[in-house]
């Protein structure tokens, strides 16, 4: 069922239906006790190491969870749950705006995984993807791979945002408009770039007026919102919170409102904080052509059907594409359908090469059946209503036309595959009011871990100095580990990286800044 009209204008509440290793490297943590230089006349002194900060509690009052494993598995295409994992789900009201300004409640939807061995007094990590892919999936691709660190140490809670995943998904759009923008405009007459401009209008009016009053309650602000509450629903004075790609916006809005409530922060391939569309754009594009890249190489090395050079054979078929060679499919579509592809959280996304290699090679050969079904799976992940409603709602400093016809020539030749494209798509919430600034921590003494990779097709790996230049200067310490392979986010492919956040979450002590893990 999705959100109606009518029943958004009734209805002050909304129901829900749910649409369902390695070491981490070399550590500078002190030790119990550290020795002074020996003054004469005075005896060898020792200085306790700081006390760790309070931990995450276990929820007094939880949610009533019901199983929901094999539903939401057979959803997202993930086959059998695996054996021993617990997959649950439950809902929990919240208000549309808490500062007053729009009366009533919203059900949101959340999502537990954990193993049947995960301790039972072990405090949950609770979980946003933001607007990027809904943290259901994100959990479920998670919860699908064997020997999770995490799992094994803390069960898991994916809160959705609002309209995306579990939570009431949100039908505005017209089709025509929404085919429109999933095509970057490709099929439509003269400037592609005016033609996107166009159909964010008619977006953005058909979106508005569907979701009045509520039009202004869908950015990262509501979402932190909604976490809080859960911490509410709990009546736990503390929580754990890792925010992945765009849900790290919406961490960072958490510890900007409700800070002393945070006992650990986790930011896993975060976009840049206090940077523009073009900025956030262009290492969104950098990244996606660093994962192709390894895709391609680890194509290549396993002999795909993609042939000897797998990278040319992929851009050839874009062109292709561009050209109206594969029929209906434009090269947005398909250009969508690999990135989502390559950020797909499932850990086994490195063993998967031969389902795209495959599709692609048939798509190129005349057979188009494999590969529209990618690209409708993938849209249906990545690019429903509610994530256009999320992501315009957090869009800062938009790009002006004038701009994305500059940047369609200069990133279609610096950036070959996905370049073009991502310019025409700057387009895509031209006309969405311009939301208010982020909310920033401006006093935040937690040590927060963050992880990234170059090859991350959904943010990029260019982002991460901003969020750590916005956590130091509110006077938090920080470390990053570095994961060599590719693919978003980074928790849910590296064991590695699951091991130092498992061991983080039990004292908030750092690993080194800068410790690798592996591909």
């Amino acid at each position: 069922m999705r959100w109606s009209r009518a029943a958004l204008l009734v209805s002050s509440s909304l129901t829900v239906v749910l649409t369902a290793a390695c070491g981490a490297g070399p550590s500078d943590r002190p030790g119990v006790a550290v020795e002074r230089a020996h003054q004469a006349g005075s005896p060898p002194t020792t200085s306790p190491a700081p006390a760790p900060p309070p931990g995450a509690e276990v929820p007094k009052t939880d949610l009533s969870w019901r199983d929901c494993a094999a539903p939401t598995f057979n959803l997202l295409g993930l086959g059998a749950p695996p054996t021993g994992l617990i997959f649950e789900c439950a809902e929990y009201s919240t208000p549309i705006d808490t500062g007053g300004s729009v009366l009533g409640t919203f059900r949101i939807a959340a999502v537990r995984a954990r193993l049947a061995t995960t301790p039972a007094d072990a405090p949950p990590l609770v979980l946003t993807s933001g607007g990027d892919r809904s943290s259901t999936a994100t959990l479920a691709g998670l919860a699908a791979a064997p020997n999770s660190a995490v799992l094994a140490a803390h069960p898991v809670v994916a809160v959705d945002r609002r309209g995306l995943g579990s939570s009431q998904p949100i039908d505005c759009m017209p089709n025509d408009t929404r085919r429109g923008l999933a095509d970057s405009a490709q099929f439509s007459p003269g400037d592609p770039v005016d033609a996107m401009v166009k159909f964010s209008q008619d977006a953005t009016i058909a979106c508005q007026d569907f979701l009045q009053p509520y039009q202004r309650t869908f950015d990262a602000p509501h979402a932190a919102d909604d976490i809080e509450q859960l911490r509410k629903q709990w009546q736990v004075d503390r929580i754990a919170l890792v925010g992945t790609g765009s849900g790290a916006r919406v961490a960072l809005s958490y510890a900007a409102k409700y800070g002393d409530h945070l006992a650990r922060l986790i930011l896993d391939a975060p976009q840049a904080v206090d940077a523009d569309a073009v900025t956030r754009t262009e290492q969104r594009v950098r990244g996606a052509e660093a994962a192709l890249t390894a895709f391609a190489q680890r194509c290549a090395a396993l002999s795909c059907s993609l042939g000897t050079d797998p990278h040319a054979a992929i851009a050839g078929l874009v062109n292709q594409a561009r050209g109206g060679g594969l029929g209906d499919l434009s090269a947005g579509a398909l250009l969508a359908g690999i990135s989502g592809f390559l950020g797909d959280p499932r850990a086994d996304q490195s063993n998967r090469v031969a389902e795209l290699a495959d599709a692609l090679s048939a798509a190129g050969r005349g057979d188009r059946g494999p590969i529209g079904q990618l690209v409708q799976r993938q849209s249906a992940a990545v690019g429903t209503d509610g994530q256009f409603v999320s992501r315009c709602s957090d869009n800062q400093q938009p790009a002006t036309p004038d701009r994305a016809k500059e940047l369609e020539k200069t990133w279609g030749a610096q950036y070959p595959v996905f370049g073009r494209d991502a310019a025409v798509r700057l387009m895509a919430c031209a006309a969405w009011p311009v939301p208010n600034p982020p909310q920033l921590p401006d006093k935040f003494t937690l040590p927060v871990l963050l992880l990234g990779t170059t090859a991350d097709p959904v943010t990029g790996g260019d982002a991460l100095p901003t969020v750590t230049g916005v956590l130091g200067r509110a006077g938090a310490t920080t470390a990053t580990i570095g994961w060599q392979g590719w693919g978003h986010p980074v928790l849910t492919h590296s064991g590695c990286a699951q091991q130092a956040l498992t061991d983080y979450l039990k004292d908030a002590r750092l690993p080194a800044d800068g410790t690798a893990c592996p591909a």
